[in-house]
Parts: C-alpha cells; structure tokens; sequence
C-alpha cells in the first residue's frame, strides 16, 4: 500500500515548493508551540522543531510519510523569530540591514505506522543592502512580515533588500526541495 504524504504546515510557500517533488499530498498543519523547544544551537532547534510538527501530525494520521519543517534566521548567534508587531518587525530589520545573517531550515519526515523518522537541515547565507528607514517602513506597512521568521519573505523583498544570496534559494523561501527529496528517498 503506497503511503500518503502530508505537509505538517499551513504554510503557501512550503505547499508550493513541495508541489515541485510531490503532486498529491494534503496538508495538516502542527499544534506545535516552538516556545517550548530548546536547543543547543540555532541548527539543533530547527531541526528539533521540525521533527515535533512532524510527530504531532504523524500521531494523527494513519500510513503517512509526514513532512514537518521549521525556518529560521539567525544573526549571529541570535535567532530571529516572527515578530509580534509592526515596531518588533521593524527592529529585526533595522539589525539585518548591510549585514550577512544565516536562514536554516530543519526539515523531518516521520513514518506514521513505524515511527521511523529522518532529519537534517539546510543553511543559506543572505547578505541584506544597506535600505533606507522608509523602504523599510514602506515593507512592514504590508503587512506581509508578520507571519516570517526574521520579519521576510524572501520573494517579496529580494530586489529591493537582498544583496547576495550564497546556498539554496529555496531553503530562504522555507522547504529545501532537494535535500528534502534526499530524506523522502532515504525513508522509503
């Protein structure tokens, strides 16, 4: 019996990277509270998260391969969450500008009958430009960085703010479709 594939995220960017590699999947997204999760680096969490989406969704459903993936930014050691307001996003922002911060994804599959689970991450370096208060401003009155980790989405800013890119686009939108297909090979 071929198993199903679920994507443990609500997330349209992951749901149309995933497309790229799986046609047919359905999406429950996690119940999972990343407040929780502690780690010993900013790896270790994305990685840790990712596998607790996973498990929640897999303890729900039945002969499933269950896609869970958690991303984040991280400025020096200092992880960037999503922001809680306009002014917290502005700040994230404001401490990115000109400078190179590092977007990991941790990405797991966890079998839903056997419990057999695999993970890894991804890492991409993004140099931001050195942009103006206003171009700043003018992006956080969008109010398109509240959902995203580090306050941005990669696709809505990249010509304006983003002055390099060295790693996996993908991984910066939030599902690194290759090593993602790498970890779905090895679980089969």
């Amino acid at each position: 019996m071929k198993k199903k594939v679920i994507l443990a995220s609500a997330s349209p960017r992951r749901k149309k990277l995933l497309k790229k590699i799986v046609k047919n999947f359905m999406v429950i997204p996690s119940q999972v509270d990343e407040s929780g999760i502690r780690a010993k680096n900013p790896e270790a969490f994305a990685i840790k998260a990712a596998l607790a989406k996973a498990e929640d969704v897999a303890l729900r459903s039945k002969n499933s391969l269950v896609i869970g993936a958690d991303t984040i930014v991280v400025l020096g050691k200092k992880i960037l969450g999503k922001p809680k307001s306009n002014k917290a996003a502005i700040a994230m922002l404001k401490s990115l500008v000109g400078r190179t911060h590092k977007v990991i994804t941790g990405i797991a599959v966890v079998d839903s009958e056997t419990f057999d689970k695999i993970a890894d991450f991804e890492v991409t370096k993004v140099k931001m430009k050195k942009v103006s208060d206003n171009e700043i401003n003018d992006y956080v009155k969008t109010g398109k960085p509240l959902d995203k980790a580090g306050s941005y989405g990669i696709q809505e800013i990249e010509e304006i703010f983003i002055e390099k890119i060295a790693g996996d686009y993908e991984n910066v939108v939030g599902l690194p479709v290759r090593k993602l297909k790498e970890l779905l090979w090895a679980l089969k």
